[in-house]
């Protein structure tokens, strides 16, 4: 069973139904309102009535023996000061005396309201039918609720036209998101919006920027890896179909067989490294409520570890350089594995280019509260013209290009470093002779 429903009727639903009820609660009082004020009104003018009376018996009032008038409501006995009955306006008897003041009364199969009036000279008693009264009373009534009867259904339209109105801007966002295409993440317009549902469609837009920088980096992987896999994939088939003419050279074969396996082993570190760079990339915009606060130092002890056997094979001497121990080591807010793969591919990237018997030195020190993490090599360097773009995809230095490379070491790093907000560094290493990579990272507190 769906659980949906629409805003625009059940808001509509609520504030008609209130705007009923309000209207019927309201005329409900204004009609006992006007009957009360109705029967005050009537009693007021049987007392006027009787006082106008107490002088003589005015003209124009029915005699005695004249014919019942059904439109006429109001009759009068007079009684003089000995009881003789002086006047009397209709046939109909009435009670021959009543209590002084108001009083309700029941003489032949009727109901009256009568009002005694006692002066030194006479008695003077008016009487009202209260059939005929109450029939002007709710006549009076029904004239006071009558506007409530117009005006409700006004109002009521005109809720449901400023509702239907002020929900337009939201009905046109949903028809502009309904018409879009499946890769258009441009922000949507949040003119004319309701306060209320603007916060939701600037985080709709957030969600786009997001999504549209994950979109771009699935493509940018696809492209890398159609680029990058190509040529070792035609390499391995070409090294495969040399081995089938080998086959009377043991000699020759087993060089092939090492030679493909040397290819396999590039085409497998080329697939991590693009699977890397597109989860780094893919991770900028992540929330950094993943981040914990990470010691760099442990950072440096994994780096060196993972790198230290290619070292070795190369015999290059690869150490922590001006190492103290007692100086307070500085701690950033980031993931460690991520610190830990930008750290190993600058450790790499240097021992790949450093000469056996060279040196590649790793240095960790605060400058101005500001956390610095250095690598030095004693290798050929990079060019100064070329320190820009060796942050770029697939781009390899000419003056170092005696190593092959998948080119993606140095753009990995720049995606974990701009990740944890850290700043990127080359220069000359006047100690080593090589290169020097500096990573900045933001101020934060120390261990």
């Amino acid at each position: 069973m769906s659980n949906t429903h629409s805003l625009r009727k059940r808001l509509l639903w609520f504030v008609l139904v209130a705007i009923l009820l309000a209207a019927v609660l309201q005329a409900v009082t204004a009609y006992r309102g006007a009957l009360r004020q109705a029967d005050a009104m009537f009693d007021e003018h049987l007392q006027q009535m009787a006082r106008s009376l107490r002088g003589g018996i005015p003209l124009g009032l029915p005699q005695a023996g004249a014919e019942d008038d059904p439109g006429y409501d109001l009759y009068v006995q007079i009684w003089g000061q000995d009881g003789t009955q002086i006047f009397r306006s209709t046939r109909s008897a009435l009670p021959p005396r009543a209590v002084l003041g108001f009083s309700d009364v029941e003489a032949h199969g009727n109901s009256y309201r009568v009002y005694t009036l006692q002066t030194s000279l006479q008695t003077v008693q008016i009487a009202q039918d209260l059939s005929a009264r109450t029939a002007r009373a709710r006549a009076l009534a029904l004239r006071a609720v009558l506007p409530f009867a117009w005006l409700t259904p006004l109002l009521m339209l005109a809720v449901w036209w400023i509702i239907k109105r002020s929900l337009a801007p939201i009905e046109r966002t949903r028809r502009v998101v309904a018409g879009r295409a499946a890769d258009d993440f441009s922000p949507l317009e949040g003119a004319g919006l309701p306060d209320e549902v603007r916060p939701l469609v600037d985080e709709i837009n957030l969600l786009f920027g997001r999504v549209r920088e994950a979109f771009e980096a699935q493509k940018n992987f696809v492209a890398d890896a159609a680029h990058e896999l190509r040529s070792p994939l035609t390499a391995l088939k070409l090294q495969a179909q040399t081995l089938r003419r080998l086959d009377a050279d043991p000699a020759a074969r087993e060089a092939g067989i090492a030679r493909l396996n040397q290819g396999i082993d590039r085409a497998i570190r080329g697939v991590e490294q693009l699977l890397l760079l597109a989860r780094e990339e893919a991770g900028s915009g992540q929330a950094a409520g993943a981040s914990a606060r990470v010691d760099l130092r442990q950072v440096v002890q994994l780096g060196v570890a993972d790198v230290l056997p290619q070292a070795r094979h190369k015999r290059i001497d690869l150490g922590l350089a001006g190492d103290r121990p007692a100086q307070a080591m500085p701690e950033v807010s980031g993931q460690l594995e991520a610190l830990r793969i930008l750290l190993r591919n600058l450790l790499e990237n240097a021992v790949k280019y450093t000469p056996p018997g060279g040196q590649v030195d790793v240095s960790l020190e605060l400058r101005q509260g500001q956390p610095v993490l250095t690598v030095e090599d004693s290798g050929p360097g990079i060019a100064p013209e070329n320190r820009p773009r060796v942050f770029d995809r697939f781009f390899r230095a000419s003056d170092t290009a005696q190593e092959t490379g998948s080119g993606l070491g140095l753009a990995i790093v720049k995606a974990i470093a701009d990740r944890h907000g850290a700043v990127l560094a080359l220069d000359a290493s006047a100690r080593l002779g090589g290169l020097k990579v500096e990573v900045r990272f933001a101020p934060a507190r120390t261990v």
